[in-house]
Order: structure tokens, then C-alpha cells, then sequence
């Protein structure tokens, strides 16, 4: 097993300079939930203090050498930029989309990195300097529409996650992170390497870094005359029949902003504590849950919750006459 490994500080300061775009992070629990056998990741305060931990060499050292797991932001708030674009891809074929994403790359002279994952892959792409969210993720649309690779944020049930994945954070924002590559799943109980590389962290370093870089001019080219398309927050299932809302015995309609405390705006979303994750003791960084702000029946948990298990966190389970 390869859960401990000793990691020089060369591999540190490399992993350090390839993938780290802020200093802010989250960190995978090490104890499933009780109710859903996951390990959910939260935002690590300060010791004695409610602000969020910075990420430093010393971290991501425990890290590369399996004592903890952290998820990556993409973003940089200050900038709206990013170091590198990560497709996520965990349904069934979901490696043979990977593939034909990394082959068509390829063809526009980008160099990928397939990561195994617990049920896929990740597919890295890294640039020559940090560059604009917004911009990167024009052109992983567009090259997924072309290739007919569905896109679970357009609304399909089953699909690839692009990272980052939000076009802009408000000042202070977050956004979703994304598992730090070559650590150890928690879930997994083991370590997921890149493809192409041996199976050791100072040679998966070594390759990374001679992957060929992505440039602004050429993400300009790219993308020259293309937009994101419209459909990008969350995805909206078919509207309520119209006599769930009418009728004082069925009850009013249920509104979860009535329900969950201080929330922020972030794109498209509110986004606020999952009633269902602080059950359990997690998303210490209270923003888990996005609601939808032109429609907020509409929300969902990105570590996972179900509607039913946030509706029951809050002493108000879902009716057998409703819908989710």
C-alpha cells in the first residue's frame, strides 16, 4: 500500500507552483457521514479563530505524503484566473469521454493528464500563466459540444464537471474545489496516479511539469467567436403541476431560504450551509448547498445530500404529494 510516502521539498515546491492558484482550501474528513458513508470535505479554520485556514508548503506536504486530503479552488477571486482546467468525468464511459476529450486536445497541440479517479478520471490541463475562468471554460463547452461529450452542468443527469466552475467569483468567493491530485480518497482508501508516469510522486511531478503549456494567445484563438452556453448553474428538473401550489391543506410551498440562514451570491446561485451536511458535522465553510436565485425551489448539495435528507435536516420532510 502507498497510503504514507516521503516527499522531498522539491516535489512540494513543484506541486506548490503547478496547481496552487490561492491559498485557500478544503480538507476531506477523515470519519464518513453516519448517514451517507461519505467523506465530505469542509474549510479548515484557523486555530482559534472562524477564519479559513491558508494553504502552505507544510499542508500540501501532508498531503502528497497521505496524512491528510485537500480539494483545490481554481479561481483566484483578485484575478477571476485560473492555472489549469480540470474535467471531471465519474458515470458509465466515463473514461472513453476522457479519451476522446484528451485525443482532440491533442489535435489543438494541448497536452492533457489522465488522473484515475474512484469511479473515472480527471483530465488536467495546465497554462503557461494563469488565465481567465471565463475563457477556459468557452473553450471546454464548445470542445465537449463538438465531440458530442455531454456536460452535467447544461442539465444532462450524467456528464463531465469543468473546474473551475464558475465564470467569476464575487470578491471573497470561493467557488467548488476539487480533490488535490495524488493524494490518498479517503473514500478509496488509496491514491490515484497519473497515467503515463510511474506510480511514484517524483516522477508523476517530472511528467507533469513537461507537459506542454497552454498560452492566453492560444486560448484566445480557440475560443475567437464563441460564447458558453446559456445553461450553466443548476440543472432544472420539469416544473411543479400547477395543484401542488393551490389550497391552504396542501400547505404553502416550501421555501428554503426561510430556512437556512445567512447566504451569499455567487454567479447564478445562492449559496448557504447544507442543513443535512452540519448534521453530520461538516461544511464548516457553509457553502454547500446552492439555491437557484431566479427560482428557489430549485437547490441542490454539491457534497451530495439528497433533497429528501436536507428536507428532513430541517424538520420538514418531503409530503408524499410533492415532488423533490
Amino acid at each position: 500500500m502507498d497510503l504514507h510516502l516521503k516527499t522531498s521539498r522539491q516535489v512540494v515546491k513543484d506541486y506548490m507552483e503547478l496547481f496552487v492558484n490561492r491559498r485557500a482550501y478544503t480538507l476531506q474528513s477523515m470519519r464518513p457521514h453516519p448517514e451517507s458513508g461519505r467523506h465530505y470535505y469542509f474549510r479548515p479554520k484557523e486555530d482559534g479563530s472562524s477564519r479559513p485556514a491558508a494553504l502552505t508548503q507544510a499542508t500540501i506536504r501532508e498531503h502528497l505524503q497521505g496524512t491528510i486530503t485537500i480539494g483545490l479552488y481554481a479561481i483566484n477571486p483578485t484575478t477571476q484566473r485560473s492555472k489549469w482546467v480540470a474535467i471531471d468525468a465519474d458515470y458509465r464511459n466515463a473514461i472513453e469521454d476522457l479519451l476522446k476529450l484528451q485525443y482532440h486536445l491533442g489535435e489543438d497541440n494541448v497536452q492533457a493528464a489522465l488522473e484515475m479517479s474512484k469511479r473515472g478520471g480527471h483530465l488536467w490541463i495546465f497554462f503557461a500563466s494563469p488565465l481567465l475562468a471565463k475563457e477556459c471554460r468557452i473553450y471546454i463547452y464548445n470542445l465537449a459540444s463538438r465531440w458530442n461529450v455531454p456536460v452535467k452542468e447544461s442539465g444532462t443527469s450524467d456528464g463531465i464537471e469543468i473546474f473551475p466552475k464558475h465564470d467569476t467569483l464575487s470578491a471573497g468567493g470561493f467557488g467548488n474545489a476539487i480533490r488535490g491530485p495524488l493524494g490518498v480518497h479517503r473514500e478509496a482508501n488509496r491514491r490515484f496516479w497519473f497515467y503515463g508516469a510511474d506510480y511514484c510522486l517524483e516522477t508523476q511531478m517530472e511528467y507533469l511539469k513537461g507537459l506542454r503549456r497552454v498560452t492566453e494567445g492560444q486560448l484566445r484563438g480557440f475560443i475567437a467567436g464563441k460564447v458558453t452556453p446559456a445553461a450553466q448553474a443548476l440543472a432544472l428538473p420539469s416544473p411543479k403541476p400547477a395543484w401542488e401550489y393551490r389550497g391552504e391543506k396542501r400547505g404553502k410551498e416550501f421555501d428554503i431560504l426561510q430556512h437556512v440562514g445567512k447566504v451569499r451570491r455567487v454567479g447564478r446561485n445562492y449559496v448557504a450551509r447544507c442543513p443535512s451536511c452540519a448534521s453530520g458535522g461538516h461544511d464548516r465553510g457553509g457553502d454547500n448547498l446552492a439555491i437557484l436565485i431566479s427560482d428557489t425551489r430549485f437547490y441542490k448539495c454539491w457534497a451530495g445530500c439528497t433533497k429528501q435528507m436536507i428536507r428532513a435536516a430541517l424538520g420538514q420532510p418531503i409530503r408524499a404529494w410533492q415532488t423533490a
